[in-house]
């Protein structure tokens, strides 16, 4: 099996997740003040840079690392986020317990397995600004690309773009989810900032699982 990444390997892609919502914080957080309370960016870095170090002093496998991230933000992270991301996180990790590989078709099975776990806790549907409004078009670009029997590589790239016009589309909704849903009408004209830090981790895992698939010449 070429077409695959070794998830050994991939552990790495974790700390490229780290830095990214590290690095966008206080974007994630403008974003936050415009509908919410203001501070996604701060709670997200919180428990991503704890990530980081809990994995800098015990390197892990991709599947292993999703676990601990998980972990970190189920327990250090307040409000909403950290249940949504956690859950999303925990499932996926679960669903990789036991793979040393992870290849096209498992990788759109373990997406569906961790938007399932968002849904199910955080209630939220498309078209109601969330998370979900990245989550579940990038999913469906993904698979219609795998449908098209694309390889790996052009899948993820598919996903990438998915979750750019589904963080895009979030600026033309009214809240029904979330403190951002008492704004009502008001709430339209920004992005959602769940949908920004979403959009941020499935590009940057999608950019780093690409760098690890083999080159096609």
């Amino acid at each position: 099996m070429t077409d695959s990444v070794d998830l050994t390997a991939a552990g790495p892609i974790l700390g490229d997740m780290v830095k990214a919502i590290v690095d966008k914080a206080a974007y994630l957080s403008e974003l936050d003040g415009a509908t919410g309370d203001g501070d996604h960016g701060v709670n997200m870095s919180k428990g991503f840079r704890m990530t980081g170090q809990r994995l800098a002093a015990a390197p892990q496998g991709l599947g292993e690392g999703f676990g601990t991230l998980a972990e970190t933000l189920l327990d250090e992270i307040g409000g909403s986020m950290g249940p949504l991301y956690g859950s999303f996180f925990l499932d996926m990790s679960t669903f990789l317990r036991g793979r040393t590989v992870l290849d096209r078709d498992s990788f759109g099975l373990m997406l569906r397995k961790g938007i399932a776990a968002v849904v199910d806790l955080g209630e939220a549907k498309q078209g109601d600004k969330s998370l979900v409004d990245v989550l579940v078009p990038a999913a469906d670009a993904y698979e219609a690309a795998a449908a098209r029997g694309e390889p790996f590589a052009d899948c993820l790239t598919a996903l990438k773009a998915g979750a750019d016009r589904g963080f895009e589309s979030t600026r033309d909704m009214v809240a029904k989810i979330g403190r951002a849903s008492r704004l009502g009408e008001r709430s339209r004209g920004f992005h959602d900032a769940g949908a920004a830090s979403c959009r941020l981790l499935l590009t940057t895992l999608a950019d780093g699982l690409i760098r690890q698939l083999p080159s096609r010449g």
